[in-house]
């Protein structure tokens, strides 16, 4: 039932732009993990790739000689995805878990898991894909978002969130299943990008708040996501 939304253009008709003005923040987040742990991947796949924007930014920012690819499941985006193809900027209609023989140094799952009805059976079915794993995983939870009645609900109808994740849980969620967590940081996309009227109010004490304490902001006032690095 939910993955029906991204296949039938429910999806798109919330988000016309597929998040592509957030693409260029996404790749320098990225780019930021891969040289704070001196990683070179030689190959990258997105799963989940939208618009295919973030692959498009990082094949700008890298050495020529990596090879992209991105896998998509709705026809929409992948539409959107052509015009960005390369010859080593590749797109694919397909659920990566179906591709037997597909393996990866990096793979990124960015804003993903929280939209899948089994993220668990997901993240087991990649493991065995990639050497490296790249994370962005939005923290809804929070005490503000509990507070405001309809804060985790508008999030649900929008943008199709069905999970909600505190840092603690993510990183639990992945050990779980067999990850092991290299690194991690905060990404701070309601501070950078936020144009919300409750993001704008919220901008100023959240900054204050994440250079005092990092993880109290995150769970206090929400806003945050985190980026991790596994394997």
């Amino acid at each position: 039932m939910f993955e029906e939304i991204y296949k039938n253009g429910t999806y798109l008709e919330k988000n016309p732009l597929w998040h592509v003005e957030e693409s260029p923040w996404k790749a320098k987040q990225i780019i930021r993990m891969m040289k704070q742990n001196n990683l070179m991947p030689e190959t990258i796949c997105e799963v989940g790739c939208g618009a295919g924007e973030v692959l498009k930014q990082l094949q700008e920012s890298m050495d020529n000689e990596c090879v992209f690819w991105g896998y998509e499941i709705s026809p929409q985006a992948f539409e959107l995805c052509k015009s960005r193809a390369n010859e080593k900027l590749h797109f694919k209609m397909a659920d990566i878990l179906q591709e037997n023989d597909a393996f990866f140094d990096m793979i990124l799952v960015l804003d993903v898991l929280e939209h899948l009805e089994d993220y668990f059976s997901f993240l087991r079915g990649i493991n065995s894909k990639g050497q490296y794993k790249i994370f962005h995983i939005p923290l809804d939870l929070s005490v503000q978002t509990i507070l405001r009645s309809n804060a985790l609900i508008k999030r649900r109808e929008l943008h199709a969130h069905i999970h909600y994740f505190t840092k603690e849980i993510a990183l639990q969620v992945l050990k779980d299943v067999g990850y092991e967590v290299l690194d991690y940081f905060y990404t701070h996309r309601s501070i950078e990008l936020g144009s919300e009227p409750i993001q704008k109010v919220l901008r100023l004490p959240r900054k204050l708040f994440f250079a005092i304490h990092q993880d109290l902001a995150a769970r206090a006032l929400g806003g945050f996501s985190l980026l991790v690095l596994a394997r």
